[in-house]
């Protein structure tokens, strides 16, 4: 039997030009090696104002949690780029206005998710006239205002403490009208929550979790600022009743 030519399509995809696939992925890649190239520029041209920054500049600082341990007021975005390597998540973008005598002003207001996908998440949010000085605004911002976020594996489960895939313990969280709670989950739950907030927990290295919600959770910001807030709860300690009686008698000892 004689094969059939072939065609210049198929031919085209071995040694001709790329799929549109493969150019797809060859400009990811590009992307993200200009990503990095541009953070690592910013950081060799970078001149501290603070002294935290000057000691991270000088490597005497190599860990972001003992900035947070010694409760360290981070000033500068850079201190952040330094110690940690950061996804970013677009989380609104919207136009808002403002009347004056002069007539109506316009602006963008933006919300920037940014987390290591490890225990660290940050929620920045940021005004300017323009669309895209916004955005940056609201990274820096966010680099400004992460947070530690503790995991878990549950309490009824026999896991060893490295294994850490879930929140330690139920926590709350709230913002405006929205309450959002988190559970621990066990092993191949995933994230049974709110789609508006799978980013949240997936930049903040959470891969099972319940999740229960309340109030008007359309609105996106407060939904993402109560999911960070309840995150955040994880960092408190709590103590049952019989131990703050022990305390409270250890006080009066003293």
């Amino acid at each position: 039997m004689n094969r059939r030519p072939e065609e210049k399509g198929a031919k085209g995809a071995k040694g001709g030009r790329p799929r549109r696939r493969d150019r797809a992925e060859e400009t990811e890649i590009e992307k993200i090696e200009r990503e990095i190239s541009e953070r690592q520029s910013v950081i060799n041209n970078w001149v501290p104002k603070t002294e935290l920054g000057k000691a991270v500049k000088a490597g005497k600082i190599t860990s972001i949690d003992d900035v947070l341990d010694k409760g360290l007021r981070v000033l500068e975005p850079e201190i952040i780029d330094t110690l940690l390597q950061l996804s970013e998540q677009l989380v609104d973008v919207a136009r808002t206005t403002r009347v004056t005598r002069a007539g109506r002003k316009y602006s963008y207001r933006a919300a920037v998710l940014v987390g290591n996908k490890n225990g660290y998440i940050g929620l920045g949010t940021a005004k300017d006239a323009d669309r895209f000085p916004a955005i940056n605004k609201a990274k820096r911002m966010a680099k400004l205002n992460l947070v530690r976020v503790y995991r878990g594996s549950g309490s009824w489960e026999e896991q060893p403490t490295d294994d850490r895939h879930s929140v330690p313990f139920k926590v709350e969280g709230k913002s405006g009208s929205v309450r959002v709670v988190l559970m621990p989950a066990p092993k191949g739950t995933g994230l049974a929550v709110g789609k508006g907030i799978k980013p949240v927990m997936i930049l903040a290295g959470i891969q099972n979790v319940w999740g229960r919600t309340k109030g008007r959770s359309t609105i996106q910001l407060n939904f993402v600022q109560a999911a960070i807030d309840a995150l955040s709860q994880t960092a408190k300690m709590k103590s049952s009743k019989d131990i703050e009686r022990k305390l409270a008698k250890e006080s009066r000892v003293m």
